[in-house]
């Protein structure tokens, strides 16, 4: 395989005014390895609705070349030079997102929740996986989707060096590992490979991830979300139906600040926050038994009572979660047994409950029973 025969193939694939693709100036560069190709189609953001067969047409195409294995082309809009902007009524991030009709689910999948922090660095992939493994625990069909673009990290977490296979030629398989269904783009690029891409194309990324994988019947499908409160939180709240998010926060003042603003935009846009969690909440010395609250301790307890949620428990500051994590072997798969397993299960236990609570909450079909 070789840029000039993806850009061949990509000469079949016209335009909305019949150019071919490669002529419209409208291509980025062809990112490719291992089988793998990525680019992007940059349009104005009025003509989005007629590119998109185009953009669809150009993965298909790429796709029959010898030699791919797997396609992403992602469509991202720019406002033309000179043009005005439209001025809403409020900031994108202040207006309430679409619930309901307004947002599609994923066949197959029963509830959708975010595992999400407001700054990088507070241990949310380690704690999403051990949470994801601590549902399976409870009997749920679970699903894991790394939506961390910049910075995948289940390919690591969870050992998975293999790729996703095809299924009808035009979607992809999960990766099963301990009895979850995974997808993370870190499966379809070299670890080293940085993804410097717009936010357009992020979020196109994320919602073929979502829509273009054959998951398959899941109870729980939980996503591992990038740190902070942009554009792919935004896109993951106001398009998919979320049932709810957790929080993960370390117990220190500049952790909960940033804390609170994830609480605070899940609110915003109508998803139910299930609860915060206190990570490397202490840290307890293997040889004398000491206890030291290396990052304070309680803060994350005391903020989820301020915002009046849910404090879903405490995860301490331990070696053999780092070094688990590390090796792929998270310590609810490989320690089951263990204290820091019972810690991850019983808040997955939590969880559990808070999404049947929902559930429940929801009207129950009227039955009658004629004589």
């Amino acid at each position: 395989m070789s840029k000039e025969q993806v850009l061949a193939s990509l000469e079949q694939v016209s335009s909305p005014d019949g150019t071919p693709l490669p002529k419209t100036g409208k291509l980025s560069d062809v990112m490719f390895g291992d089988g793998k190709v990525f680019f992007s189609i940059t349009v104005d953001a009025e003509e989005v609705k007629a590119w998109e067969p185009v953009r669809k047409r150009a993965e298909e195409a790429v796709r029959a070349v010898p030699g791919v294995r797997s396609a992403l082309v992602a469509l991202t809009a720019e406002r033309k030079a000179g043009a005005p902007a439209r001025a809403p009524a409020q900031p994108a991030a202040a207006r309430p997102a679409p619930r309901g009709e307004a947002t599609q689910g994923v066949p197959g999948v029963e509830s959708i929740i975010a595992v999400a922090s407001g700054k990088g660095g507070v241990g949310k992939s380690t704690t999403a996986v051990n949470l994801a493994l601590g549902l399976s625990a409870l009997g749920l069909k679970v699903g894991m989707l790394d939506a961390d673009i910049y910075g995948p990290s289940l390919p690591k977490l969870l050992a998975i060096r293999e790729r996703p296979q095809m299924v009808g030629g035009t979607r992809l398989k999960p990766i099963a590992r301990y009895g979850l269904s995974v997808m993370s783009i870190g499966f379809l690029i070299d670890e080293e490979t940085p993804m410097i891409w717009r936010g357009p194309m992020v979020i196109s990324a994320l919602t073929q991830m979502l829509r273009e994988v054959e998951w398959g019947a899941l109870d729980v499908m939980v996503v591992d979300m990038p740190p902070g409160t942009g554009d792919a939180q935004l896109t993951m709240a106001q398009q998919v139906p979320l049932k709810g998010a957790v929080i993960v926060s370390t117990p220190q003042d500049l952790a909960l600040i940033d804390a609170r603003r994830g609480v605070a935009m899940f609110r915003r846009v109508n998803v139910p926050v299930l609860g915060v969690i206190e990570n490397m909440s202490y840290f307890l010395c293997p040889q004398c038994g000491t206890r030291s609250d290396i990052f304070s301790h309680g803060g994350a307890r005391h903020e989820a009572d301020r915002l009046g949620v849910l404090f879903l428990g405490e995860v301490p500051l331990h070696m053999a979660i780092r070094e688990k994590s590390d090796a792929g072997l998270p310590v609810v798969a490989t320690e089951p047994d263990g204290p820091h397993a019972a810690v991850y299960r019983d808040i997955a236990v939590k969880v559990r409950d808070q999404l049947q609570g929902a559930a429940a909450a929801r009207p129950a079909p009227r039955i009658v029973i004629e004589a």
